[in-house]
């Protein structure tokens, strides 16, 4: 985990700092804005009037762990990595998404928030999960009896993202980091079911809902030294985080500021959609790196 957390910085409150740092001229004035049930419709709301010119969305979750693992015969690694990720989404539920809003220059919203940060409810006594996971997240400070008694249920959720413009929207680009467990958690929070027992129809669904994603993981592909998890690649591209490691919002915002870093250090600022676009690192693989897949910071 990331040690050089801001003390400062609330977990269940709203992040306003100035940066100055040179390489975060994108980012003058950043805020992170923490969502509960209380407070859903309101910021479904202020989100609603970003769109469509802040059209970049970067997307971050924070979820319980792994728990299980397939048992069988898999014909590639892509089919074993996704019928690991489906018995755990099926099983766990997600704790946070954080999502952050870039015009096409990668700049930020001016003057207002430019991260929100939705807090499900979560409840260690009843839910699921992996103990190692909740400690690093309790370490990262969420404050797990907030989720309790504050977190928003994923069905309301649901029903606010599907009429927010976020979703089913061919002209919305969705950056992410090593993604598939995120949306694997996301689309089952849409479908209010099960996810699909063929990775096949997980990707007919993800397309539907999310037709434009770039996975930066999947990017470094073609990004000569570029390697590691968010923030190693952080930290190459000399790039300073706001708000504390392992919470989805902060997560997002360095995800969002890496792309377009990324963008113009190895695209020269034009990445090629036909190429790139709707590739999720670690499923359609078909090599297993020593016996071992790594979900980001965790080898799985």
């Amino acid at each position: 985990m990331d040690t050089s957390i801001s003390n400062h910085i609330p977990p269940a409150g709203e992040v306003n700092e100035q940066e100055t740092d040179k390489h975060m001229e994108i980012l003058p004035d950043c805020g992170i804005k923490n969502v509960w049930a209380h407070n859903l419709e309101e910021e479904f709301a202020s989100i609603r009037k970003l769109l469509p010119k802040y059209c970049y969305v970067a997307m971050d979750t924070e979820f319980p762990g792994v728990v299980a693992r397939p048992i069988g015969d898999f014909k590639t690694t892509s089919d074993y990595y996704y019928q690991l990720l489906r018995c755990n989404v099926d099983l766990l539920r997600i704790i946070q998404l954080g999502l952050s809003f870039f015009d096409e220059d990668g700049k930020t919203p001016i003057g207002q928030y430019t991260t929100w940060q939705f807090n499900f409810k979560f409840n260690l006594s009843e839910d699921m999960y992996a103990q190692d996971s909740i400690e690093l997240l309790t370490n990262s400070r969420i404050q797990f009896k907030d989720h309790e008694e504050n977190g928003i249920e994923p069905l309301v959720f649901a029903e606010f993202i599907i009429t927010s413009g976020l979703v089913l929207m061919d002209d919305l680009k969705w950056m992410t980091f090593h993604s598939s467990f995120d949306f694997g958690y996301l689309v089952k929070v849409l479908t209010d079911e099960k996810l699909p027992q063929e990775e096949s129809e997980f990707f007919e669904m993800f397309s539907l809902y999310f037709p434009c994603v770039y996975d930066i993981k999947y990017l470094m592909k073609s990004c000569k030294n570029l390697k590691g998890g968010l923030q190693e690649v952080a930290d190459q591209l000399e790039l300073k985080r706001i708000g504390p490691q392992h919470q989805a919002g902060s997560d997002s915002l360095l995800t969002g500021m890496a792309f377009f870093k990324i963008r113009d250090m190895y695209f020269e600022g034009m990445i090629d959609s036909n190429k790139y676009c709707g590739h999720l690192y670690g499923l359609g693989i078909t090599t297993l790196n020593n016996g071992q897949f790594r979900h980001d910071n965790e080898t799985v």
